[in-house]
């Protein structure tokens, strides 16, 4: 599914999020950098242009050949390979920061991609992650998508990322950690314009959309603008979403 949709032409809205985690990180020269979930290597190509050496790993083999493909136009050094957070081919203690930007959240197994960015990552070395809050904003998002969605399969959701109680049970005992709750502003003409991006260049808002039946379709179409359109000022859209930083400290 990841790879069925241009996603690097959402990431590059997302530009705030991936600015303010790679400069929380501190990026050093010559320092061994692994970017999970990579995507299409926005958060791997920022730190690489502040002079870590720079792995990027991603599910998806077409957005790692995508991301592969930006860091050649720019001139930059980056390793792009596919790779499964859960279970990933590196050494323990073989990087000094790990990050991931609304990546590692979508691995299904939480305590076992935990396990793999402690593992991976050196004593003393750095951890940044971010993940989506629940705010009252985000709530509203949530429940204006709900009836167009399956149940989720139990077991934990990349939503759970965004509690702290959660993290802390997954990353206590290998990182000393730390919370900075942000807030994106999703910017748009109108909220006609945001449909068109998302049903176009997000697989899984795509994926979403594709699979109703043409009178649900549509029905989310109606909502969705109507959603964005009530986050209307005189910029145009402008629609705040909380996320959150977690920031580790290797034991």
């Amino acid at each position: 599914m990841w790879g069925s949709a241009p996603w690097e032409r959402v990431a590059d809205t997302m530009a705030d999020i991936h600015e303010r985690l790679v400069d929380l990180l501190e990026p050093r020269l010559g320092e061994r950098w692994l970017d999970v979930g990579t995507g299409t290597g926005a958060v791997a190509l920022r730190a690489a242009r502040a002079g870590a050496e720079v792995v990027g790993v991603d599910l998806s083999p077409v957005m790692v050949e995508t991301a592969a493909r930006l860091a050649d136009a720019e001139g930059l050094v980056v390793e792009f390979a596919t790779a499964d957070a859960q279970q990933l081919p590196y050494d323990a203690a073989s990087f000094d920061v790990v990050s991931s930007a609304h990546g590692v959240v979508f691995a299904p197994d939480h305590a076992a991609a935990s396990r793999e960015l402690a593992r991976v990552c050196r004593p003393g070395g750095r951890l940044g992650l971010t993940a989506w809050r629940s705010g009252p904003d985000g709530d509203a998002f949530a429940q204006m998508l709900a009836p167009f969605q399956n149940d989720p399969p139990p077991g934990p959701r990349p939503a759970d990322w965004g509690r702290e109680e959660h993290v802390h049970e997954l990353l206590d005992e290998a990182f000393a950690l730390r919370f900075v709750p942000e807030v994106w502003v999703q910017a748009g003409e109108s909220g006609e314009e945001i449909w068109r991006l998302l049903t176009s260049c997000s697989p899984p808002f795509k994926a979403l959309a594709d699979a109703l039946a043409p009178d649900e379709r549509e029905r989310l179409h109606d909502a969705w603008v109507a959603y964005y359109e009530k986050r209307r000022t005189d910029a145009g859209i402008r629609a705040p979403q909380e996320y959150m930083v977690i920031l580790g400290t290797r034991r």
